[in-house]
């Protein structure tokens, strides 16, 4: 739990470091290629992870290496990485990004009601959860009489529910 936390907090770090020089767009690419990159030549990833090798060997394998079709933000990241002794958090960091930054800024999400509800009630619930999730966000109505009344809003693998069936079930659990 707490390495899920530490990377998605360098994962943000470097999307907000790295996003107004070359895009979200390429930081997600290039993030994708260095993670296949590191897999499919595990002695690479050995050398970077090997303590005995001096820092600035590694920055000049990194640096010759990683020259063509990665940018400067990737390669300084991955020296900060290492220098951090956080490189073996890299995939982790990798899925944080490719996860939350691969459709741009925008997320899905589904808003579950059991009755049809006005259109100026789902832009209320869709300007509030943007809001709340900072991003801009596709809203996919769906009716669920399961619900027994209230919504239920589920973004990625987060559900805010605020229907009467899970406010009964949390009663019945106290």
């Amino acid at each position: 739990m707490k390495e899920t936390i530490i990377a998605a907090r360098y994962a943000e770090a470097f999307v907000a470091f790295a996003a107004p020089h070359i895009g979200v767009r390429r930081v997600v690419d290039e993030m994708k290629q260095l993670r296949w990159l590191l897999r499919e030549n595990p002695d690479l990833d050995q050398f970077l992870k090997a303590p005995e090798v001096p820092l600035s060997d590694k920055a000049r394998v990194i640096d010759h290496v990683f020259a063509d079709g990665y940018s400067e933000e990737i390669r300084d990241f991955l020296k900060y990485l290492i220098e951090k002794s956080r490189l073996s958090s890299l995939v982790m960091i990798s899925d944080h990004i490719r996860i939350v930054y691969a459709h741009g800024n925008v997320v899905d999400a589904v808003l579950r009601s059991t009755f049809p509800l006005e259109l100026e009630t789902v832009q209320l619930i869709k300007d509030k959860l943007e809001a709340r999730i900072s991003r801009k966000v596709n809203l996919y109505l769906e009716l669920d009489p399961d619900l027994l009344g209230g919504v239920q809003i589920v973004v990625g693998n987060r559900v805010i529910d605020g229907s009467i069936r899970y406010k009964l079930q949390e009663l019945k659990n106290k």
